[in-house]
């Protein structure tokens, strides 16, 4: 069975097209400046040529009939008609407390997805496109199926998801946390269970998803029972360019100070915070990382910070988990800064963790493995995520008990 993945965002679409029975990918791309000038698709070839077309993608839709046309390319396409498509697994950013699985696609679901486009305003409406233009190029006969990244944290406990603020607006509007990478979470952590051979019903976990946007989840017996990121994806600690979770007042202080409204002070929090703010450099921390070692302080700063944040989560998990077997660290930075890695583990030495630094800094560029030696107290695993194959096997399932 083929499964076409669907990443869709508000001026982007990424595919990938994976066959099921043997989970390999056949082809995956990235249509870019959906609604803008300079549209284009990237994609790579079979034998790893990488070919980049410019197109008119004024919507959606015409970015589905692109990725249609480079999936049935005479020369570079990996299948030959697009009825070698099984069904379509799209992933959504926000399920809120209704979707605690992946689901088929239907009327009842897209208009929950609308529901609740207010707690994901930049991410539920562009899922909603992708569904959509989906249906009109392959047509309604072509199971699609949902796959949210909030799902996998629907087994916190009330204590763990609920605001101190007034009971009611949880009531009227649904603020809780609800966390987001849950796909990436769920992964990295049944992959965790597998190798060290033992069942996920009994191990506590905590798993670090660090790239751009990052969480770290603890999970007991195979369920989350915390996770950092909040009502939307501002909380935890800090990221690329997003500040975390801050005194509430320093919002309100700044806002004050500058005479700034909502929207100006959120743009502050999500789009000029983390790395970035702190580094003034970058919210890539390549650069950043360029910059510590160019002797710029405050990249060294924000290392600094970001590093410790990171540790006192995972300390706060362990207590929350009553210890811990395993610790996880994926997604982009996660799988390729050694040295985020060693300061992290370094503050863990309390707990008897201990790495093997050596292997630790070669562990880059899709080098995976076991970062921490024989007589630490917890394993530490580095694991590539694979959130596309998780959305696939998720959309395979529902399209074969249908």
């Amino acid at each position: 069975m083929k499964i076409l993945v669907i990443n869709a965002g508000s001026s982007s679409l990424k595919y990938q097209l994976i066959d099921t029975d043997n989970e390999a990918v056949l082809a995956k791309g990235n249509c870019e400046r959906i609604g803008q000038n300079g549209a284009f698709i990237g994609f790579k070839t079979s034998d790893g040529k990488k070919i980049n077309r410019k197109t008119q993608m004024l919507n959606h839709t015409q970015a589905f009939e692109a990725v249609k046309n480079a999936l049935i390319d005479p020369e570079y396409g990996a299948i030959s008609d697009l009825s070698e498509v099984s069904a379509v697994g799209h992933r959504v950013v926000q399920g809120g407390a209704y979707f605690d699985k992946s689901v088929l696609v239907n009327n009842s679901v897209i208009n929950k997805i609308r529901e609740l486009a207010p707690l994901a305003p930049l991410h539920n409406p562009a899922h909603l496109q992708g569904i959509e233009a989906c249906t009109r190029v392959f047509g309604p006969k072509v199971p699609q199926v949902a796959v949210f990244d909030t799902a996998f944290h629907q087994t916190m406990p009330e204590k763990a998801f609920m605001y101190a603020v007034p009971y009611k607006y949880y009531e009227k509007f649904g603020v809780r946390k609800y966390g987001f990478h849950g796909t990436s979470h769920r992964y990295v952590s049944e992959k965790m269970a597998d190798l060290m051979g033992r069942k996920k019903e009994e191990l506590k976990l905590i798993t670090c998803h660090i790239g751009n946007g990052s969480s770290i989840t603890a999970v007991k017996g195979g369920k989350v029972i915390d996770t950092t990121m909040g009502l939307t994806p501002l909380g935890g600690f800090m990221m690329g360019t997003r500040s975390g979770s801050l005194d509430p007042s320093v919002i309100t202080f700044i806002a004050e100070k500058e005479h700034l409204t909502p929207e100006e002070m959120s743009k502050i929090l999500n789009k000029e915070s983390g790395l970035l703010g702190i580094s003034g450099v970058s919210s890539d921390d390549r650069d950043v990382c360029a910059a510590e070692a160019d002797g710029n302080m405050r990249a060294h700063l924000a290392h600094e910070m970001l590093y410790y944040q990171i540790a006192k989560y995972i300390g706060s998990y362990y207590v929350a988990l009553g210890g811990c077997d395993g610790i996880v660290f994926t997604a982009g930075i996660g799988e390729n800064q050694p040295m985020l890695r060693e300061k992290v583990c370094d503050y863990l030495e309390c707990l008897g963790v201990k790495i093997d630094k050596e292997f630790n800094k070669q562990a880059t560029c899709g080098v995976t493995g076991t970062l921490s030696t024989p007589d630490s107290a917890i394993r530490v695993e580095l694991i590539a995520t694979d959130e596309e194959m998780v959305i696939a096997r998720d959309t395979r399932a529902i399209v074969e008990a249908l």
